[in-house]
């Protein structure tokens, strides 16, 4: 067989289930497929129409961030260093209404998607509004990614009258299902303060008949159950829990506020869960309880959440953040080790988001979303346990090729 391409030479990290690591790595692509993958020694004489030698690199699955805003890249630093509710509000929620439209959507997406490939994430997903223009910007540019059309009971962009909040991500859904394997549509519920119960569940509702992912911000405040009133005594997740909107297919994200009970609903109702530490930190919401959502066995992704409230999508520097931050707040210096966080930017993130199955990690059948990483810099040397280093020492700029579902999207740290 010849095949499209060949990476060689390469410290691979495959990320497969017995987290197999090859030095002298090689893996071979077809039709945008892994192929196969193992030592380069065992393909000599293999002919591809491109080779991309990976000596000195780190070979591994592309980065997953499951949880971004990518048109509020037009709003980094606009407001910055302030409570969640005063930056939402008396900020956010106005540039939204003067600057939001098809235009700046689609043109700030497109922004956002080439800083998200340089830093080496193939895939994300994302949420906002006007997202036909986001979902525009997704299929121009070639990243991978989950979609979902905002729904919030007031007026928004692109859904002046709050009426038909359902019915336009309905539309979104049939618009862009089936449109493109790089291009996956869902329902955005923003939260249960802003969508009433009856929202929610008509949203949930169009989610299953869609059989979409449904996703939701959940408990980011310690202030958000007040401004839940249809909630009476119950916590956040168990209002959502009766309200049946919690299965395997929907997505919580931020989930800071959360107890023992909470967590043993999540658990029990499959659903996955989106740890979005930067932007928790910055906006002084809290700290989810992590380790807890892992050792209950949650899939658990890792997000950067909207530059506006990051003020970057550099999934490297939110392992490095996620790993410390939890090892400070327990005093426990061996919790979220290196390895845990490298599966969440990486096959946790892909599981969270229900693309599991293609993605996440590097191994035969699977998509060709894969990057290299410069083991050559000062920084990275020496390199006892790739995994540590990866976490701990690596820069988004250490990425010099991102391929994604087998085409070369950054060769040699530049846009193609």
């Amino acid at each position: 067989m010849n095949y499209d391409i060949l990476i060689e030479n390469g410290l691979l990290i495959t990320m497969d289930p017995d987290f197999t690591i090859i030095e002298k790595g090689c893996v071979l692509i077809k039709d945008g497929r892994i192929e196969a993958c193992g030592k380069t020694g065992q393909f000599s004489g293999v002919t591809a129409k491109h080779h991309i030698n990976a000596a000195q690199k780190i070979i591994m699955p592309g980065l997953i961030n499951c949880h971004t805003h990518m048109p509020m890249a037009m709003f980094r630093g606009l407001a910055d260093d302030l409570p969640l509710d005063v930056w939402l509000n008396d900020h956010i929620f106005p540039a939204e209404a003067r600057q939001v439209n098809p235009d700046s959507v689609e043109t700030w997406s497109c922004h956002a998607i080439t800083e998200m490939l340089l830093a080496g994430t193939t895939t994300c997903c994302d949420g906002y509004f006007h997202e036909e223009y986001v979902a525009k910007a997704v299929l121009a540019s070639g990243i991978r990614a989950v979609a979902g059309q905002g729904v919030i009971d007031f007026p928004a962009p692109g859904v002046p009258d709050p009426g038909k909040n359902i019915h336009t991500a309905v539309e979104f859904v049939k618009q862009f299902k089936n449109v493109s394997n790089l291009l996956t549509p869902s329902i955005f519920c923003h939260s249960p303060y802003t969508c009433c119960a009856q929202t929610l569940k008509a949203g949930k509702k169009a989610a299953r008949e869609l059989d979409v992912l449904f996703q939701i911000h959940v408990a980011e405040t310690r202030n958000e159950m007040n401004l839940v009133q249809e909630r009476g005594e119950k916590s956040i997740v168990q209002y959502l829990d009766d309200l049946g909107v919690l299965d395997e297919k929907t997505l919580i994200v931020h989930a800071v506020w959360i107890d023992e009970k909470d967590i043993e609903i999540i658990q029990n109702s499959g659903a996955c869960v989106v740890h979005c530490p930067e932007s928790n930190m910055k906006l002084a919401s809290g700290i989810a309880p992590i380790p807890k959502l892992i050792d209950a066995g949650v899939p658990v992704g890792l997000g950067t959440d909207g530059v506006a409230s990051n003020n970057d999508h550099d999934l490297f520097s939110e392992m490095d953040m996620a790993a410390k931050l939890h090892k400070v707040a327990l005093l426990d210096p061996c919790v979220m080790d290196a390895k845990t966080c490298l599966k969440m930017a990486t096959i946790q993130g892909a599981r969270a988001i229900g693309l599991d199955q293609i993605t996440g990690s590097i191994e035969k059948g699977k998509r060709a979303d894969i990057i290299l990483v410069d083991m050559d810099k000062p920084h990275m040397t020496p390199m006892y346990d790739p995994c540590s280093s990866l976490v701990y020492s690596a820069k988004s700029t250490d990425v010099s090729w991102v391929l994604v579902d087998g085409k070369i999207r950054v060769a040699n740290s530049k846009i193609i």
